[in-house]
């Protein structure tokens, strides 16, 4: 493999789809376009843009080049997804988005071949977020799709496969909740056999190998030259995590943050792990098991802030503390450690301020709550866009006693996904979080905790 200098990184969130060109040396990223991630309508379900993705990440690749030079190409997504492709390579049907509701529909038929929690590590979970339920409701609802179906992609390696030709799957995205896979074990789950998908799932990869350099067709659309390497492929929570594991001793865990809030316990304590608060065993890019737990709190945020982009001040957050002002759990009940509850205030703030402030709190608060039951233990690093709210990470860290550092990069996710080349082995920089009435937290934090336990016995 040539030297590496500049890895072009096809990063897929749910909100958003972006390509961030990142310097190997330093682990900056020199420039980054998105796109929504939007979902189309149908038919025959909500699906998702693939094509439209494709053509924005060609152009991008193609300024990219232009402008800095791409020595290689790795590719992160969002989980609980996958690509179904026919004998000939092509779309055997549309990309269903896991946010649909349809596989509800088949919940107890489905419930009935799934395997136990103790095999796969995997709750259980609403619409298509277990990726077993997706494809046993899309295989009920076009009888000749499992037929059609010769290949089943995870998602990152789709996007390996669009731009090398070669097919794979890797252990994070199976490891995502998708009640394929045994973690514990590092095989697949019985679910793959049930589903009549043995030999249709290629073997997972490890998602630093490479996959293959680029098509002839991907070299004319982009200039790129036809030695490009391009890598398997990484979950993106656990591109969040993955900087962070050859360089620290000792446990510490990771909170990866956008629509959906991801907390990762390394070298914590043995957690006793609850399918039904929606804790999980994610798999690293090391093949390894990792608890953890998570929640949608970008989507919260955006529930309860409803486009506000007031800023508290002092005064607001000293009133919000003095007057108990709290949003209770869950702002998305579908999901995380208070499945089934609606949110309520314990009493209205008096300003947008003051709203913006206790949601901050109310995440601070998830976040740490998902931190217990994953067993953390040690310092928590921060990735994502959560990292800039300063009143979210004072919470935090005022509750975490082994400190909290702020990720210093823009994207976590395509930091860690540069890092899968072994040239990019840059220790990421961090800083610590340091709080302000520390105490004064604390104990905001007790009652909102004190709250939340007469609401589960009430």
């Amino acid at each position: 493999m040539t030297r590496i200098r500049h890895i072009a990184v096809i990063d897929v969130g749910k909100t958003n789809a972006k390509l961030a060109l990142v310097d190997a040396a330093t682990l900056q990223e020199l420039a980054v376009v998105t796109r929504p991630n939007r979902v189309l309508a149908g038919p025959p379900w909500p699906h998702f843009d693939l094509e439209g993705h494709w053509a924005f990440f060609l152009e991008a690749l193609k300024s990219f080049q232009a402008s800095h030079g791409i020595d290689g190409i790795s590719v992160t997504t969002h989980g609980a997804s996958a690509v179904l492709l026919d004998a000939a390579g092509e779309l055997a049907a549309p990309m269903l988005d896991y946010e649909h509701d349809g596989p509800d529909s088949l919940a107890g038929a489905y419930d009935a071949i799934r395997p136990d929690f103790a095999e796969t590590g995997s709750p259980r979970l609403a619409m298509g977020l277990n990726l077993g339920a997706q494809l046993f409701w899309q295989f009920r609802q076009d009888p000749g799709l499992a037929e059609r179906t010769a290949h089943v992609v995870t998602y990152p390696q789709y996007w390996g496969y669009r731009l090398t030709g070669r097919f794979a799957t890797d252990v994070t995205s199976l490891g995502c909740h998708t009640d394929l896979w045994a973690p514990q074990e590092g095989r697949f789950s019985s679910l793959v056999e049930a589903l009549g998908l043995a030999g249709k799932i290629p073997e997972p990869r490890k998602s630093g190998d490479v996959l293959g350099t680029v098509t002839p067709a991907v070299c004319a659309a982009t200039g790129l030259t036809p030695d490009t390497p391009v890598l398997c492929g990484i979950h993106d929570s656990n591109a969040s995590l993955f900087p962070h594991l050859a360089g620290r001793q000792g446990a510490f865990s990771v909170v990866s943050t956008g629509t959906w809030l991801v907390a990762m316990s390394i070298g914590g304590e043995t957690p006793h792990l609850s399918a039904a608060r929606d804790t999980l065993v994610n798999v690293n890019a090391l093949g390894q098991p990792v608890p953890s737990a998570r929640y949608m709190g970008g989507r919260a945020y955006e529930v309860i802030r409803q486009g506000c982009t007031a800023t508290p001040t002092d005064e607001d957050l000293k009133a919000v503390l003095r007057d108990g002002v709290m949003l209770m759990p869950s702002v998305v009940p579908e999901s995380g450690p208070f499945p089934g509850r609606r949110h309520c205030w314990t009493r209205q703030p008096a300003n947008d301020a003051q709203r913006m402030a206790a949601l901050s709190w109310y995440l601070a608060l998830m976040t740490r709550t998902c931190l217990d039951l994953t067993g953390a233990a040690g310092p928590v690093i921060l990735e994502g866009p959560f990292a800039a709210n300063a009143t979210y990470t004072e919470m935090l860290a005022a509750l975490s006693p082994e400190g909290v550092e702020l990720s210093t990069s823009a994207t976590g996710t395509s930091t860690g996904a540069a890092m899968l080349f072994s040239e990019a082995q840059v220790a990421p920089r961090t800083r610590p979080v340091a709080p302000r009435d520390a105490a004064a937290l604390r104990a905001y934090a007790a009652d909102w905790q004190a709250e939340v336990s007469e609401l589960a016995l009430g």
